[in-house]
């Protein structure tokens, strides 16, 4: 055409124009070098360009071109301005919009219906209701475009009041409209009045039973989803790959993979199957209801993997167990986003694998990737259960700095990590810092309260939640009961497991019962505690006469302690705790034929003693010690550490209890054993390594021994400096020769 010349006729330029610039495979470029050829251009010509921009998703060239096209004097037709609207909706340029919405109304355009729905298109994409409501109201003219444009706007901000208004006033309610609302009305939790909705449309389509059923998976109302796409499928409505999605969420929730398996055949029929967002979906299903072989043949065959398959893929065999293999594919993902890491980094903290949560935790920082909730949730936990408080405070530190929203998940996950590293102070700070409180976070407070001492501030923390309007639950009255339980509040606790009962509604499950037959166990009465025990409504578990064989033991009732003990034992043979217990009875009366019995016993079932473990942090590091240690590798200053300490204690009148020492030993040993227990280590070690008024903060996995409590009293004392000691059950504070638990655990 060039080489002919027809190039100048302005109709055959208009129509070689046209081909190109909506043909997908000539290049825009190509096209924008023939519209410049073009001599005598008009708004045909024009407006054809404009919108291959705006198709080709390059709206700012498109309002370039309009640009131009006014300095060219040529004005803009009824075609043009939607075109330049939609192409600001694109760009969420309000201002832009706002612009051509000037040159709409000084051109006279503005009683154009068409350019009226792009407008108020604009202003709802924009987020802008208000204008778009304005202009809805004031048109001449409005077509099912403009009322379902104003009602999409409803429906993606979730407003449920305005949605309403506007559909039950349209003068013709067709099937968009309808499928719009039930979309709205299940997103917000409205499932009665969504499903009238569907029930009462006259006509509907695959988007309105997809909404259906995406409104049940929504509201957790999974086995109504599935009932409702048997009926879809009854009906002979074709299914889409939305409607599949939401149908395998369903499935995966209910564990029901055979449903799984008869859906993706009928995926595989269709020829669906290819989809990444099914392929995604079916990941996730196999690998939640435990089929990872089934997940991991449609990765292997997957042709178009992206990073929610490689993800779905590592959640599925965290939940499966396969940490190895879940770490393995971590490793050698090409790409890394922070679901990656935060899902590795979780699936590490929920199988107890804290030392490697904190690694990977730390290896995320050095990678520059910024942590979301869910993974400062599991570090946090993480740094919970291996004392790491220097560690937590740097991530709580990191919140504050980088004004990350506190939410109650995480607000309750830092308090709880602040009352079980003893920091009580900093524990309210995050309590009275939350914008919002659950009763979890009130649960938290109370039951950390009660283990750090503070017994009469969690039962006021109590009556202060009720008085908020919070509900207490079960898990609120572990947290009062056990408050009581430290302080010896007998008939107190009795006064909150009646209330439980008959104010509350909540039916005392086994651990309710545990904790008052310890309350009672711990007061010195013990036939009151078997009693309890013996009138239970279900069978007591092996926690429950574990406290009653406990407080035997404390309060010297070898004959009930015998009794009980020996009955553990037949409950569970391989439970180290008991037989030690029984044993330790046993050792207190010197009866030394029975303590070999017990100990036969436990050679013969193969039970092992769980050594006792202390851990202590200094300069972020987590150091560990057994009872009898010798292999740390300052092990030369803790023995010098130890004697100092031993002359110190004797100064002030310290006098070792060997009844703790359940061994056949004369006197001397069994003092050099005491010496040796895995806190009294951990406190030598704390004495070195760190500074004062920094407190020596210890985590043993057992109970704290009588005579190692009295000796941290001492220490506290002959080297002025606090000593937090948090064992199997509490925390002890040590200041100046007293224990915040005033001498009862």
């Amino acid at each position: 055409m060039i080489l002919t010349g027809f190039i100048g006729d302005t109709f055959a330029a208009s129509r070689v124009l046209k081909f190109s610039a909506y043909s997908p495979f000539i290049h825009i470029d190509h096209s924008r070098r023939i519209f410049d050829r073009i001599g005598d251009s008009n708004g045909f010509i024009w407006n054809t360009m404009m919108r291959a921009y705006v198709q080709r998703n390059s709206p700012g060239k498109a309002i370039s071109l309009y640009k131009l096209m006014l300095d060219e004097t040529l004005g803009g037709d009824n075609y043009t301005y939607p075109l330049l609207v939609q192409a600001c909706a694109i760009r969420l340029s309000e201002f832009e919009g706002k612009q051509m919405h000037d040159h709409v109304l000084k051109l006279g355009f503005d009683s154009d219906v068409y350019v009226q729905n792009t407008l108020i298109n604009m202003y709802v994409v924009c987020g802008k209701m208000g204008d778009a409501r304005r202009l809805f109201d004031e048109s001449p003219v409005l077509d099912s475009v403009s009322w379902n444009s104003i009602l999409a706007g409803y429906v993606q901000i979730g407003d449920v009041e305005n949605a309403r208004y506007v559909y039950d006033r349209m003068p013709e309610r067709n099937t968009i409209a309808s499928n719009s609302m039930i979309v709205l009305l299940g997103r917000t939790g409205h499932v009665t009045e969504a499903c009238q909705l569907f029930n009462e449309m006259p006509e509907k389509d695959m988007v309105s039973w997809s909404a259906l059923i995406s409104c049940y998976e929504q509201n957790e109302m999974y086995e109504e989803a599935l009932v409702m796409f048997v009926k879809m499928m009854a009906n002979g409505i074709m299914v889409d790959e939305v409607v599949v999605v939401s149908v395998l969420s369903a499935c995966a929730h209910l564990l029901v993979v055979k449903t799984g398996k008869i859906v993706h055949g009928l995926v595989v029929k269709i020829g669906t199957e290819s989809y990444v967002n099914l392929q995604n979906a079916f990941i996730h299903m196999y690998s939640t209801c435990g089929d990872i072989v089934a997940a991991q043949k449609l990765f292997s065959a997957g042709c178009h993997l992206d990073q929610i398959t490689w993800n779905s893929m590592i959640s599925g065999y965290l939940k499966c167990g396969s940490v190895e293999i879940a770490k393995e594919l971590f490793d050698s993902m090409p790409n890394k986003d922070i679901v990656s890491w935060s899902t590795m980094i979780t699936g590490y903290a929920q199988h107890d694998r804290f030392s490697e949560t904190l690694a990977l935790f730390q290896e995320m920082q050095l990678e520059g990737i910024s942590p979301d909730d869910t993974s400062l949730v599991s570090v946090i936990s993480a740094c919970t259960h291996l004392a790491a408080l220097d560690l937590g405070k740097w991530i709580h530190a990191y919140i504050r700095k980088n004004d990350l929203k506190v939410n109650i998940i995480l607000g309750t996950t830092l308090i709880n990590m602040y009352m079980k590293c003893g920091c009580v102070e900093n524990a309210m700070e995050v309590f009275y810092g939350l914008e919002e409180r659950g009763v979890s976070t009130w649960n938290a407070l109370i039951l950390g309260l009660a283990i750090n001492g503070l017994v009469d501030k969690s039962l006021d923390m109590f009556s202060e939640m009720k008085k908020c309007g919070v509900v207490p639950n079960e898990i609120t009255f572990m947290g009062v009961l056990g408050a009581c339980r430290h302080k010896g509040l007998v008939d107190e606790g009795r006064q909150h497991f009646n209330s439980m009962i008959q104010e509350h509604k909540i039916e005392p499950n086994v651990k309710h019962y545990g904790c008052m037959v310890d309350l009672l166990g711990r007061a010195g009465m013990l036939k009151e505690a078997e009693e309890l025990i013996e009138s239970m409504p279900m069978t007591p578990d092996v926690a429950t006469w574990g406290a009653l064989l406990g407080a035997c033991k404390k309060y010297g009732d070898n004959e009930m302690g015998q009794r009980v003990g020996r009955k553990l034992i037949g409950f569970q043979p391989d439970h180290d705790g008991f037989h030690v217990l029984l044993s330790n009875i046993y050792a207190s009366k010197g009866n030394w034929d029975d303590v070999l019995e017990v100990r036969g016993m436990m050679m013969q079932h193969g039970v092992m003693k769980i050594p006792g473990c202390s851990m202590i942090e200094a300069n972020g590091v987590v150091h560990e010690f057994l009872a009898g240690d010798k292999t740390h590798p300052w092990i030369n200053e803790i023995e010098d550490k130890l004697d100092e300490m031993a002359k110190k204690l004797k100064m002030e009148g310290y006098a070792p209890d060997t009844n703790e020492v359940s061994l056949d030993i004369d006197q001397e040993e069994k003092e050099t054993s005491l010496f040796r227990h895995s806190e009294k280590l951990a406190i030598a070690f704390g004495l070195i390594a760190t500074s004062p008024p920094t407190p020596i903060r210890i985590m043993k996995n057992l109970r704290i021994c009588n005579d190692c409590h009295t000796a941290a009293k001492f220490i506290s004392k002959a080297f002025n400096r606090e000593i937090v000691v948090r064992d199997r059950h509490r925390f002890h504070h040590f200041k100046q020769g007293s224990c915040s638990c005033t001498d009862y655990w």
